[in-house]
C-alpha cells in the first residue's frame, strides 16, 4: 500500500462543511487512526470538533482511479491554526508526524508528503523567513524517514484571504504564496499547486467543501505529472460526482448504513433491512 503524509494547518486538516458535498466512501482508501488502517471517513484529520472535508479524500480517490487494484493510506497530522514555527523539528507537531509516518512505514510505502500551511504566517513579515524554515522541516523529514527523494506537494493560499472574517488578518498571504511557489520551483521533487479560483466558507479563511474537492484533484495531478499545477483543471467540473457511478461494495454499504444509523438518518429497522440485503450475496457465495 502507498501512503501519504498530511501536514500543515486547518486547510489541510479540512474545514469544508460535510453536508455540502456527496460523501466519498471507497474501501481502497484507508486512514491511519489509533495505529490501525481504517476505512477512510471524513473528517480524516480530526484535529478539532469543527473538522470536516479536506483535500486528501479527492486526492486519494484520484489515486485509486489510476490504481484500481491497490490501496492508498492517508496519514493525518495537520493541526489547525499552527504556525510554521510550531512545525519546528524539535517541536511536538513535527515529532508526532514523524512518529505516525514511521508507524505507517511498517505496513506501507510512503509515497508523498502533502503540505498546506501559511495563513498563520501571513502577517508581521513572517513570510521573510518562511522559505528557510520550511526547507529545514522538509530536509529533516526526508532524512528522518530515509526518503530523500520523496515528492512534496505544496498548495498555495487562497485569493479570498485578507478580506473578511478570520481571513481579513492574513494581509501578507500573497507573499507567503510566492515563497511557497519559489520553494517548489527551486527544491528537488517539490511541486506547487495554485489555489486560484477556489472559494472559502463564510469565515473567509477556510476552503469550502467544493473547493477542497477541487484542490485535492489539483494536488493529485501535481503528484501524478511531477509538475506544478498553476490553473484550474478540466476535471474539476466533475468534482461533486466523484465515484458516484461505481457500485458500492458490501463493506462500503455496511459502513454507510452504520453511519446513517449513528446520525439518526435511518431507524434500526432500516439498518437491519440493509444488513439482510448485504448478507444475501455472502450466503450465495458460501454455497
Amino acid at each position: 500500500m502507498k501512503s501519504f503524509l498530511m501536514l500543515g494547518q486547518s486547510n489541510m486538516a479540512g474545514r469544508g462543511f460535510i453536508n455540502e458535498v456527496p460523501r466519498i466512501c471507497n474501501e481502497k482508501i484507508k486512514m491511519l487512526r489509533n495505529g490501525r488502517w481504517q476505512l477512510m471517513a471524513e473528517p480524516i484529520n480530526y484535529d478539532r470538533e469543527v473538522a470536516g472535508v479536506g483535500l486528501a479524500s479527492s486526492f486519494a480517490l484520484s489515486w485509486v482511479s489510476d490504481h484500481p487494484t491497490e490501496e492508498i493510506g492517508l496519514i493525518p497530522c495537520a493541526e489547525g491554526g499552527s504556525s510554521l514555527d510550531e512545525w519546528a523539528v524539535e517541536g511536538p507537531l513535527y515529532q508526532h508526524a514523524l512518529c505516525q509516518a514511521k508507524l505507517a512505514l511498517a505496513e506501507s510505502d510512503l509515497a508523498g508528503i502533502l503540505w498546506h500551511q501559511g495563513e498563520s504566517d501571513s502577517y508581521h513579515g513572517l513570510w521573510e523567513t518562511y522559505y528557510q524554515k520550511l526547507l529545514t522541516i522538509i530536509t529533516a523529514l526526508r532524512a528522518d524517514l530515509n526518503v530523500p527523494e520523496i515528492p512534496v506537494i505544496i498548495g498555495g493560499l487562497g485569493d479570498y484571504l485578507g478580506k473578511v472574517g478570520f481571513g481579513q488578518h492574513c494581509l501578507e498571504f500573497k507573499n507567503v504564496s510566492k515563497e511557497l511557489k519559489r520553494f517548489a520551483e527551486e527544491q528537488d521533487n517539490c511541486y506547487f499547486v495554485s489555489a486560484v479560483k477556489l472559494t472559502a466558507n463564510p469565515d473567509g479563511i477556510h476552503l469550502d467543501a467544493i473547493s477542497q474537492r477541487k484542490f485535492g484533484l489539483r494536488y493529485y495531478e501535481a503528484f501524478k505529472r511531477s509538475e506544478h499545477i498553476l490553473s484550474p483543471l478540466e476535471s474539476e467540473k466533475n468534482s461533486l460526482v466523484l465515484d458516484e457511478d461505481r457500485p458500492k461494495t458490501i463493506n462500503e454499504r455496511l459502513y454507510l448504513a452504520s453511519y446513517e444509523l449513528a446520525m439518526g438518518q435511518i431507524t434500526y429497522l432500516d439498518f437491519e433491512q440493509t444488513l439482510a440485503q448485504v448478507q444475501k450475496p455472502k450466503e450465495r457465495e458460501a454455497k
